[in-house]
């Protein structure tokens, strides 16, 4: 049951240096390429020949390996996302991907709306992977690290309602 945590007082066992990777998995990687290329701005390199890896603004990276295309879809709240630089930028992206949802076989397009702190639409790829276009701060969510109100942790004192304006209106919070 989904609660309020407590920071935990132990050392960690492993020294971690960063989060590196994660993995996707894809149907065809010859398609996805041309989708993370085309659509989604991405770069890609292709190290084996069942997969690639790709990443945008950092090192952190997707290792995208072919898979049974048999798999479940993944579910739309474990999305990735990829940030643009305006809300302006967000309509624009989802006026374009309506307009190449066939040619790149985007299964589903959400409407853009203002929710937890972020402007964005969601698509569902190929792969039946979902991506968030969203518009966040300069720093993406790294805000969420900065300003001990937004952080739940240990913080029994606090309403439902204050529980949920934390989480689905940070930016009011930063901002009052």
């Amino acid at each position: 049951m989904p609660g309020i945590t407590q920071r935990s007082t132990r050392e960690p066992l492993i020294k971690s240096r960063f989060l590196s990777h994660g993995t996707l998995e894809v149907d065809n990687i010859q398609e996805s390429r041309r989708f993370y290329e085309e659509v989604l701005g991405l770069e890609v390199v292709q190290q084996t020949l069942i997969g690639l890896f790709i990443r945008l603004g950092g090192n952190h990276v997707y290792v995208c390996l072919e898979s049974n295309p048999d798999r479940p879809s993944m579910p739309l709240l474990h999305h990735n996302g990829i940030d643009v630089a305006s809300k302006q930028e967000v309509d624009e992206a989802h006026r374009e991907i309506l307009e190449i949802r066939e040619e790149y076989n985007i299964l589903d397009v959400t409407e853009p709306v203002d929710q937890h702190g972020v402007y964005s639409f969601y698509i569902q790829d190929r792969d039946r992977n979902w991506w968030e276009i969203c518009y966040l701060p300069e720093d993406g969510y790294a805000y969420r690290f900065k300003d001990e109100r937004l952080d739940l942790t240990g913080r029994t004192d606090l309403s439902r309602a204050e529980i949920l304006k934390i989480a689905q209106r940070p930016m009011e919070i930063l901002q009052g």
